[in-house]
């Protein structure tokens, strides 16, 4: 058991997870591993998004390229997206933009022919057969109960633009794997946050010389009300660690109360409480899982960069020994 030493693995804990909402803990780790986990669910995840529009017909009030970047930010389900390929590295592609393999096409044709203002939503784009099923988010859901204006406003769909009688909008466009750090469009997070999880001991001797009127003074001096005060045995309780904000306004008021050390706040610099909000083109726990993967991929990358490396240099230094020795 001499010379054996023991290493901890990052461990995660799953506290609440939804279609588009996951909260987890991570544990035994560093912020560098926290972070470059939530900048590559930001920026290296890929997702499919519309890259090339072709407009036929736009007699709507927005221009062209309005409508084209608007097209371009409406979420897609992006389920398989890990299994296409980029258009940079198709060699199937036939130069129109149009290919099974790393391209999905959507087609829109909408003509207001009545007095009442017609909205283009993203339920108006149809998408072509594929090989990879891919709809705008909310797509197949209302088409299972079909309607149109009696939908709620949530089912509508995204909004493109609004057309009065006889304007008409008719469009191609091309839907490509991306990632966000090529362009914002292609990110499948709305939000990703990850903060240290707090530790709070409070100073319970201290505390009890404090009189009702002053617990309570000090609890509401908390902007994000963490504490709280039990109703049987007036004592001052933590309620919810975690809606610390780290401003310090606590410590401050029981400084001014001439109880300094009344409560210690400390951050656990080995955990981290992560939440991760999609915009729909992915699940949220899908998002993490791919981003998990790739960053592997990434560090194995780095692993066998180095490994060659080191290779080279030995040969490098086996040649100059050999030619010495001659």
């Amino acid at each position: 058991m001499d010379n054996v030493s023991y290493q901890r693995f990052p461990t995660v804990r799953i506290r609440e997870i939804k279609d588009d909402f996951l909260k987890f803990e991570l544990r035994n780790t560093d912020a560098s591993m926290a972070n470059a986990l939530r900048r590559v669910v930001l920026a290296e995840v890929p997702t499919i998004a519309i890259d090339l529009v072709e407009i036929e017909m736009n007699s709507s009030v927005l221009n062209d390229e309005f409508i084209a970047h608007r097209l371009g930010l409406i979420p897609l389900t992006s389920e398989r997206a890990m299994d296409m390929k980029f258009s940079r590295d198709c060699d199937a592609c036939d130069g129109d933009g149009k290919c099974e393999f790393c391209s999905i096409e959507f087609t829109l044709n909408v003509k207001c022919t009545s007095d009442q203002t017609l909205d283009v939503t993203s339920h108006d784009l149809v998408p072509s057969d594929q090989q990879y099923p891919v709809y705008p988010v909310g797509f197949m859901e209302r088409a299972e109960y079909g309607g149109y204006e009696e939908d709620p406003p949530e089912q509508r769909g995204i909004l493109i633009v609004k057309l009065r009688r006889g304007q008409e909008l008719k469009l191609r466009a091309i839907a490509r794997k991306g990632i966000g750090k090529d362009h914002a469009k292609w990110s499948p997070a709305a939000t990703i946050t990850f903060q240290y999880e707090p530790e709070i001991h409070i100073n319970e001797a201290l505390m009890e010389t404090l009189t009702l009127e002053e617990k309570k003074e000090w609890v509401d001096s908390c902007p994000t009300k963490m504490f709280d005060i039990d109703a049987n045995t007036e004592q001052v309780v933590v309620v919810d660690a975690e809606a610390y904000a780290y401003d310090d306004e606590i410590i401050k008021k029981a400084d001014a109360m001439g109880k300094p050390g009344l409560v210690n706040i400390i951050s656990r610099e080995d955990s981290f409480i992560f939440t991760i909000e999609s915009t729909g083109a992915l699940k949220a726990a899908d998002m993490f899982l791919n981003a998990i993967e790739i960053l592997k991929m990434k560090l194995d990358a780095v692993r066998l960069s180095m490994e060659t490396e080191e290779n080279d240099d030995q040969f490098g230094e086996l040649g100059a020994h050999m030619r010495g020795g001659l």
